[in-house]
């Protein structure tokens, strides 16, 4: 690999894919443990009274795999501590590296400024803008052509007209209109019908009349 030729150490990213790999291994080492401690508690349970001799060598054969286990979960801690520390001092390494270029593109760029010429240039930037500025001005002006009016004639004109339009909207709004009435019904109405007490007091007096024409 190139990290061997020419006597130069490994890449930092070579470095860090190389832990990453040792951490791959190491996982896959910690599964293959983890099942063979459970086999081997279970051949001891198996066993149990029945052969101790067998049980005793089970439970022996787990032990070490739980020592070799508790190993290698401190390798895999190292291991780890050591590729974070690398990756943090790649990523610096980097950004020191982008730093740098940009602030080279900056001088290069500062090279070929002069501030004394900056400072004319900006001044000769004003003062186009201000004779712009006075050339718009100077062009926005109305110009009359030789005619003149009188302000104040315009001004009384204008009022008269508004006058006028003012009067014909007003007769339009209270002029006369006629306004149809509308028909009145041709229907008789019936007069009030006698009450019917001085119907009957009628009635009495007749019958009295009657009675004393007959004494």
């Amino acid at each position: 690999m190139s990290s061997q030729g020419g006597g130069k150490g490994p890449s930092p990213q070579e470095a860090i894919q190389r832990l990453r790999d040792t951490e791959e291994m190491l996982s896959k080492k910690q599964e293959f443990l983890e099942k063979k401690i459970e086999q081997e508690l279970a051949a001891a349970r198996k066993h149990g009274t029945k052969n101790k001799r067998a049980a005793l060598q089970a439970l022996k054969r787990k032990k070490r795999y739980e020592k070799q286990l508790a190993q290698i979960d401190g390798t895999l801690s190292t291991i780890e501590f050591q590729r974070e520390a690398l990756e943090n001092a790649n990523t610096n390494t980097e950004v020191l590296k982008n730093m740098g270029f940009a602030a080279k593109a900056m001088k290069a760029a500062h090279d070929n400024m002069d501030i004394d010429k900056v400072d004319e240039l900006m001044q000769d930037i004003a003062e186009q803008q201000e004779l712009a500025d006075e050339i718009s001005t100077a062009i926005s002006k109305p110009v009359g052509f030789g005619e003149e009016f009188d302000e104040d004639e315009l001004m009384a004109e204008l009022e008269e007209l508004e006058q006028e339009e003012l009067d014909k909207n007003l007769l339009e709004i209270s002029g006369p209109e006629t306004v149809p009435l509308p028909n009145v019904p041709s229907i008789s109405i019936p007069s009030k019908p006698a009450k019917k007490k001085e119907e009957e007091e009628d009635d009495d007096m007749k019958e009295l009349e009657a009675w004393a024409g007959t004494m």
